[in-house]
């Protein structure tokens, strides 16, 4: 099989500024892009996060980093670029990984930034019992 590295994007959103709410937010996130992705963290090379302005709660990173495995995965924080009337509260990423050639790419984009990518966007997130990494260990 053919291995190449792709790039997966993703944005959600939170209803206010606290640790639990991104810590709820980001975990619902990547469970999502682990699992619509069959995607475990030693195949990615990097993820970069982004958050508008109004969140300073929590580095979306220092949330991931808690993760099983994803310790070892290169991870930068910004804060995303301001234009007046986008969306708010939203937290963003792009990640760097190793797929299968053959394998479809699904961004994820999750509650009110599902707006952003209507195109990219799921009915409703998986309810597997079973995440990819739980699948793949």
């Amino acid at each position: 099989m053919e291995w190449r590295m792709r790039a997966i994007r993703g944005a959600t959103t939170v209803n206010e500024n606290t640790v639990e709410a991104m810590k709820e937010a980001v975990t619902e996130l990547l469970d999502e892009m682990e699992q619509r992705n069959q995607l475990h963290p030693t195949d990615m090379i990097s993820v970069t996060f982004s958050i508008t302005r109004d969140l300073n709660a929590i580095f979306p990173a220092a949330i991931a980093r808690q993760r099983p495995y994803w310790d070892t995965v290169a991870m930068l924080d910004v804060q995303q670029m301001y234009v007046q009337g986008s969306l708010e509260r939203c937290i963003r990423f792009l990640i760097h990984a190793y797929l299968p050639v053959s394998a479809p790419v699904h961004h994820i984009y999750l509650r009110h930034a599902a707006n952003l990518r209507p195109d990219w966007g799921f009915a409703e997130p998986l309810q597997s019992s079973q995440s990819a990494i739980e699948s793949k260990v």
